[in-house]
This record gives structure tokens, C-alpha cells and sequence, in this order.
């Protein structure tokens, strides 16, 4: 049998979680115990402490639709570097106002797959900045 790739697994990922209908469960079997993503300057450490980050996240963003931009894989197969946007409704993101706003955001990830084939590490860079000076009235994002 054929060793899936680190971008298969990653897809998969992306696939069952994130694109709709988004199944956060999924990461139960996606994601190391002992997962940790880094985002916006913080880390979240453990799969039960991400899995309960992503349903938050998503709660927060109606209508959420996922799309895979670029993906690249690193030489020895380790890294995966994506290239991402979603696009939705606000339901109260970053804590503002739940006013069904347009919400585009768009980002960068590096995820580390681990030879078991489980994701590791996530390192995230994403344009919150921008999105929430857009919904709060003070940046218009184009």
C-alpha cells in the first residue's frame, strides 16, 4: 500500500475540518495528542484544547467557506506550506458585534506531519488585523 503524501494528509485536514460542512470532530484522528497550533503570537497545546479553539472559531463565522489557495511540501516531507482564505458571515468575530457582516480572511500555514501521518504543529499568520478593523468600521479591506 501507498504512503499518502504530507499534502494528502494535510488536504484531508483541510477537507474535514475546515471545508463545509466542517466536521471539528474529524480531529480526533487527524492530529497528534499532543498537537499544537501557534496563531497570532499564542499557542494552543493539545488536540481536546485545538479541537474546542476550531468550534469556537467557527462559531463565530456563518456561512464559513474554505478554499486551498497554494500548497507546497517541503523536500524531505515533513512541512506542508498552504496558502489560504475563507470567506463567510460574522457571528461576533474577534468579538465584535454578531452583525452578519462580510468577513474575508486570508492566510498562511505551515504544518508539520508527523511519520505516523498525524498532524504535529500548526504555525499560522493570518490577516486578523485587517478583518477586524473591517468589521468594527475602521480599515475597508479590498
Amino acid at each position: 500500500m501507498r504512503r499518502r503524501t504530507a499534502i494528502e494528509i494535510v488536504h484531508q485536514f483541510w477537507n474535514e475540518v475546515w471545508r463545509s460542512p466542517q466536521r471539528p470532530e474529524a480531529i480526533d484522528a487527524l492530529v497528534h495528542e499532543d498537537f499544537v497550533i501557534t496563531s497570532g503570537g499564542h499557542e494552543i497545546r493539545s488536540r481536546d484544547a485545538f479541537k474546542q479553539w476550531v468550534i469556537g472559531f467557527q462559531r463565530q463565522i456563518n456561512d464559513l467557506e474554505f478554499e486551498v489557495l497554494d500548497i507546497f511540501q517541503s523536500d524531505c516531507g515533513t512541512r506542508v506550506a498552504t496558502r489560504w482564505r475563507l470567506v463567510g458571515r460574522n457571528n461576533g468575530f474577534l468579538g465584535t458585534e454578531p452583525d452578519g457582516t462580510p468577513i474575508t480572511m486570508v492566510g498562511n500555514a505551515i504544518i508539520a506531519v508527523d511519520e505516523d501521518g498525524l498532524l504535529r504543529h500548526n504555525w499560522v499568520d493570518r490577516n486578523a488585523y485587517e478583518v477586524h478593523g473591517h468589521l468594527i468600521g475602521t480599515r475597508r479591506i479590498v
